[in-house]
């Protein structure tokens, strides 16, 4: 089936180069930095996995910024300019500022080509869980999806996109304001490691601690055999891994022991994600139940006083 729309999605989904390369997809670059030393996060084209990880470890702070005003100006005109319905599949607003720096040139470049059909749409997710709802849009896509399909389609899907993550310690997310100075310190105090999730609003949430790595990697094992949607007959579940391999390799193969045809889809975590989670994180993404369902009674009242 022909493509209905274009899409635009930016390198924060940490996907291969090989998955994006497509016709018809345009890949937004994040800019990171080492000290005054500028590069952009092309997907690990221009700079390898153990270089950016390597660095990190021998003890040099990169930091990143929002995407630039002329590159999202660029890319939105040139989709208007195309004829071709298009919809950027962005980096969840609740960890950037780029997602509402991207609607406001949008509404720019919309005034001034008032017949394209451009938008823009906030996965609430980010690194290997943006990366699973972008994989599975690109499938959409393929099958005919229009442009307003896919932004209903991802506004519904996000809430069904289970993730956990865990980290070596939270202190390079601590530096980056992604959690607060108190709950870094406790990590450090106890000698844990911590497990994360992305909560509704899209900010990292803490969903528990595990004395050490692998007792780590079979509590993310065992929150996929107790979350997973068991009424889809071809599970896809996406790892990731910042420089980590082996253990992405172990969670695959505890979850293959007791699941059968799941397929595997790989995510090495990106430069721009890698500031911030620094060296050794892994992270497990699946469909799951409606993580809406999991709110608390009084969540769910405020909610709804929200409108939301």
């Amino acid at each position: 089936m022909t493509a209905q729309c274009n899409l635009i999605i930016d390198s924060c989904s940490d996907l291969p180069a090989s998955v994006v390369d497509r016709e018809g997809i345009t890949l937004l670059e994040f800019p990171f930095f080492f000290g005054e030393e500028e590069h952009k996060d092309d997907l690990w084209r221009s700079m390898t996995v153990s270089e950016f990880y390597g660095r990190m470890r021998k003890g040099e702070q990169p930091s990143t910024a929002q995407l630039p005003i002329s590159e999202l100006t660029d890319v939105f005109t040139k989709a208007a300019q195309s004829g071709v319905p298009t919809v950027y599949i962005s980096f969840t607003a609740g960890l950037s500022g780029s997602f509402d720096l991207a609607c406001m040139i949008r509404d720019q470049v919309v005034a001034e080509y008032p017949e394209a059909e451009l938008y823009v749409v906030d996965t609430l997710l980010a690194s290997t869980a943006e990366a699973f709802i972008v994989y599975e849009a690109l499938r959409q896509r393929e099958k005919g999806l229009t442009a307003k399909e896919m932004v209903a389609w991802v506004e519904e899907a996000r809430y069904f996109v289970n993730c956990m993550f865990m980290v070596d310690d939270l202190e390079s997310l601590r530096r980056g304001g992604r959690i607060p100075d108190a709950v870094a310190y406790a990590g450090a105090k106890l000698d844990v490691k911590p497990m994360l999730t992305i909560g509704l609003d899209g900010r990292l949430s803490m969903r528990g601690v595990a004395r050490g790595r692998k007792k780590g990697i079979r509590q993310m094992a065992e929150f996929y055999n107790s979350h997973v949607d068991r009424n889809n007959p071809s599970q896809t579940v996406a790892t990731g891994n910042a420089d980590c391999p082996k253990d992405a390799q172990r969670l695959q193969e505890l979850i293959s022991k007791e699941n059968d045809g799941v397929m595997f889809l790989d995510s090495t975590i990106g430069p721009v994600i890698g500031c911030h989670v620094g060296p050794d994180m892994v992270s497990i993404v699946f469909w799951g139940g409606d993580r809406r369902e999991d709110l608390s009674v009084a969540d769910r009242i405020a909610r709804r006083v929200r409108g939301a």
